[in-house]
């Protein structure tokens, strides 16, 4: 799949790649990801700062582009979908498609890592933070608070991107909390598909038991730390 129908817009602002590199503090013991290395921008001002690095890059031309710009560095780059990888790392560096935003939130929450700077767009950053009975809270959003402790670093101008987006951007910093595993996060997910629903029914149909007094509450007036009891209990036998 190329990039560009990722809803790719590349890092051309310097200023912005040395804020995004300030924030995630690597130090030279770390073991550095990059995921979605683009025409590697920012890949070139990672490689040589940890102990390590290793860029995740789809596209055949970006990822060309970007092994030469790293040419002679101890930075490794390979062509294949990090979503699908189980990486080690330390520190996590992206400014990824943002359509594959959901899709790394979840993957991330199964990763054992200590701290993640991403670029997102502003609305799914807003989405993710929304509290519980907010009309943007959903799954995605009680998924990454019951994960991480996350929080919009600084607002992004749209011409520090070539092409310029369509929408505003964020840097945000992702610490974790609690590693999910892929079961946990599909349950969140299935529990939200029926967000709307009070708890006991919204239970009833997924073949849960009800939960303590919470069954005549929506599911979207559930706190995080809610949710995630409720997701580790047992489904049907």
């Amino acid at each position: 799949m190329k990039r560009h129908r990722l809803g790719q817009h590349y890092l051309v602002d310097q200023v912005l790649i040395h804020r995004i590199i300030a924030f995630a503090e690597i130090t030279p013991t770390e073991r550095v990801l990059e995921i979605g290395t683009g025409k590697g921008a920012l890949t070139k001002e990672l490689a040589g700062l940890g102990k390590s690095l290793v860029g995740y890059e789809v596209d055949g031309q970006n990822f060309a582009e970007t092994t030469e710009a790293v040419w002679g560095t101890r930075a490794r780059i390979l062509r294949a979908d990090a979503f699908e990888q189980k990486p080690e790392f330390d520190v996590l560096v992206a400014s990824l498609p943002y359509s594959e935003s959901a899709s790394f939130v979840e993957w991330l929450s199964t990763m054992e890592f200590d701290r993640a700077v991403v670029l997102l767009q502003e609305d799914f950053a807003k989405k993710i933070l929304a509290p519980p009975g907010d009309r943007n809270y959903r799954g995605v959003s009680a998924l990454v608070q019951i994960a991480f402790d996350a929080k919009i670093l600084e607002r992004v101008k749209r011409e520090s991107f070539a092409p310029q987006p369509r929408v505003n951007s964020v840097i945000v910093s992702f610490m974790p909390r609690r590693r999910l595993s892929k079961g946990e996060g599909l349950s969140i997910m299935r529990l939200f598909s029926l967000r709307r629903r009070r708890v006991d029914s919204a239970l009833a149909e997924l073949g849960i038991k009800a939960h303590g007094s919470q069954g005549t509450r929506r599911v979207n007036s559930l706190r995080p730390e809610e949710v995630y009891e409720i997701c580790r209990l047992p489904g049907p036998e």
